[in-house]
């Protein structure tokens, strides 16, 4: 048995991946921990590891003197804090998933020598792993090509991202028949927190101006903001589409499974999801990242033909719904896009992951005796 301690924090983003690992690894005989920051303590209540560990993290900001000089505080003590925690658990290796939560446990696993390996999940190097690529024993990537990666020699490996096991069971799931007529015609809408207020803005009233053939047959489920709900339901309403609305679905798997046609934003996570399940979209990339990453994983997916990616900028309502009039009308188009999707996907990427993981560990050693443990 080797012990590993899995680094991720910031988002759901980094964390669902670090969760399919865990699953992997301990299927496979090997221990787990997790260290994660206080924003997603409460996602790590759930998390599959044997403990989990909460340190300090903060993210520098270089145009604020003030403010930096309060994260590089609050950083070193994450650093002081985990290389107290790591010398608890003695482990084989550590795996960091991005994110400056990962950046104080994976420099206290380097002083301490440690083999680390980083997960990249995006189409462009995260700041966090550009930091910490200098410190890894290898770089797992989900995309090729992935921009900033040039710079770095250490090894690199393309694995995937890997996905949730509730993802994983709807692999390849077929399309849902389509008539020609009369058929109905289910279009799934989420973009998380940071997406969902323009897609409860544009895409209701796009929907309303679909011919009626079209309207009559479409079903829409959509995650908006709570305070967006009641707006996007009077739209559908008066247009009498029906439509789903909630501010969270815990079934959101299921549902792209269900689901003819996606619209939502382009994080590593939805990406991966979209091609494992098999769901051909339309991807709105969110604007204003300095890294641009949701736009370089949106365009791994098009240039593949499982997905059409749109620019918020340049979105209005009538240009939308030609879009989904495009699509929708042509069932052919939707089960192309389908299979397309599927054949970008990665499902075995966190049996790659785990495989790398265990590579870099080296041969297993004995558990740490009871009064060694945290």
């Amino acid at each position: 048995m080797s012990v590993f301690v899995l680094m991720a924090g910031g988002t759901g983003g980094h964390l669902f991946p670090a969760e399919a690992l865990a699953q992997e690894l301990i299927r496979r005989g090997h221990r787990v921990e997790l260290i994660t920051d206080q924003r997603t303590r409460h996602l790590g209540e759930t998390f599959p590891a044997r403990s989990v560990h909460v340190v300090a993290a903060a993210t520098p900001n270089f145009r604020r003197p003030l403010r930096l000089t309060g994260a590089s505080v609050t950083i070193f003590a994450g650093i002081v804090a985990s290389i107290g925690i790591l010398r608890r658990i003695k482990p084989n290796a550590v795996i960091g998933f991005g994110g400056y939560p990962t950046f104080p446990p994976f420099i206290a696993a380097s002083l301490l020598g440690i083999p680390g390996l980083l997960h990249e999940q995006n189409a462009v190097l995260g700041r966090a792993n550009r930091a910490l690529a200098r410190f890894a024993s290898a770089l797992a990537l989900s995309f090729e090509p992935t921009r900033g990666t040039e710079k770095f020699t250490l090894p690199k490996h393309l694995v995937g991202n890997p996905v949730r096991q509730r993802v994983l069971a709807l692999k390849g799931t077929p399309l849902p028949p389509i008539g020609r007529q009369d058929g109905k015609l289910r279009l799934l809408v989420f973009g998380g927190s940071q997406g969902a207020r323009f897609l409860s803005e544009v895409v209701p009233g796009a929907v309303t101006l679909l011919p009626e053939d079209l309207r009559r047959r479409i079903e829409v489920t959509q995650q908006c903001r709570q305070e967006d709900l009641e707006a996007a339901a009077t739209i559908y309403a008066r247009a009498e589409i029906e439509a789903e609305l909630a501010a969270f679905f815990p079934d959101l798997p299921e549902k792209m499974a269900r689901s003819h046609l996606v619209i939502g934003r382009a994080g590593a996570s939805t990406v991966a999801e979209l091609a494992v399940i098999g769901r051909g979209s339309i991807l709105v990339p969110l604007p204003g990242s300095l890294d641009q990453d949701q736009r370089a994983n949106a365009a791994i997916l098009a240039a593949a033909g499982g997905a059409v990616m749109l620019d918020q900028a340049t979105i209005s309502l009538h240009s939308l719904a030609s879009e989904l009039q495009g699509l929708l009308a042509e069932p052919k188009k939707l089960a192309t896009m389908s299979v397309r999707a599927t054949q970008a996907g990665r499902p075995d990427a966190v049996i790659r992951l785990a495989d790398l993981a265990v590579g870099i560990a080296g041969p297993a050693k004995a558990p740490p005796a009871e009064g060694d443990r945290p």
